[in-house]
């Protein structure tokens, strides 16, 4: 799967430095992981799209080999956005397709909103509109399945309980989540405790979490979205429920939704070769 001509390079934007995975030649293709993972979630998607496009599958801030600022007002949308910027235009681009997976999603549906000109395409995984999950954490159902973003909220405890035992929490996000458990080998578990390892990491995610609440991302006034859009969306998400996809053609004038059955909340990685025609299909 992973092999010796995908490059690890490192660009500085927006007054950090980034690290991130490319492969392959031609437009470009910038992908965006979500909590707690990194570059490597996109390992089945960067050698397929790599055929047709520069794909670059970005570590974000605080993650994996990506620069970590301490304090906890580094970790807001408005420097998500600005890193964004600052990478497409560093590597000499002025727009790309862009590709994103729950945070990584959430900052895409954003960057999309903010500089459409700079998004030929949008590909969206298993995060709702920001509207929609807005409307959504005013139901009991959703609360309840965002129920660890609020324990997320408190200092030092979450990274104590996702410390614990090896990082066993991380392995069970992964496992417990998924349908179908094989998606994950142990080296994929490891890879994944590895990375939020590293001095900081672990906080620096945490954080984006911790900023969700002052910076009013929830109770925001959202143009229609004039970008294409494909929105894919595995099933059996136990975070986020399948109603937060219905009714985002209000948000998004050019949309596809692609459910997948059988399938958790880590979509690009348990069903791969699907979610690889269905971005195959919307590109073409």
């Amino acid at each position: 799967m992973y092999t010796t001509d995908w490059k690890h390079e490192y660009i500085t934007t927006n007054g950090i430095k980034l690290h991130y995975v490319t492969h392959g030649d031609g437009p470009l293709m910038l992908m965006l992981h979500g909590f707690p993972e990194f570059w490597y979630s996109w390992r089945h998607q960067i050698p397929e799209f790599a055929k047709d496009y520069k794909v670059v599958a970005l570590d974000l801030r605080g993650y994996n080999d990506s620069d970590k600022p301490k304090q906890q007002s580094a970790y807001v949308m408005r420097e998500f956005l600005q890193d964004v910027k600052g990478v497409i235009t560093g590597l000499g681009y002025d727009k790309c397709i862009l590709v994103g997976h729950d945070w990584g999603g959430a900052i895409a549906w954003s960057f999309a909103h903010t500089y459409p000109e700079m998004v030929e395409r949008l590909i969206i995984m298993n995060i709702p509109h920001p509207a929609k999950f807005a409307e959504g954490l005013r139901t009991p159902q959703q609360l309840m399945r965002s129920s660890y973003m609020f324990l997320f909220q408190l200092p030092w405890l979450p990274e104590m309980l996702i410390q614990a035992s090896d990082y066993q929490a991380i392995e069970t996000a992964f496992k417990g989540m998924a349908i179908n458990k094989s998606a994950f080998t142990q080296a994929d578990i490891d890879a994944y405790k590895d990375a939020a390892s590293k001095r900081g990491a672990l906080t620096a995610a945490l954080n984006y979490y911790r900023n969700v609440w002052q910076q009013r991302l929830l109770n925001h006034n959202w143009d229609v979205l004039e970008v294409p859009t494909l929105l894919i969306w595995g099933e059996n998400d136990t975070a986020l429920g399948k109603e937060l996809t219905y009714g985002t053609d209000k948000y998004v004038r050019n949309l596809q939704i692609k459910y997948i059955p059988n399938c958790s909340h880590w979509v690009q990685q348990e069903k791969p070769q699907l979610v690889n025609q269905y971005m195959r299909e919307f590109l073409a």
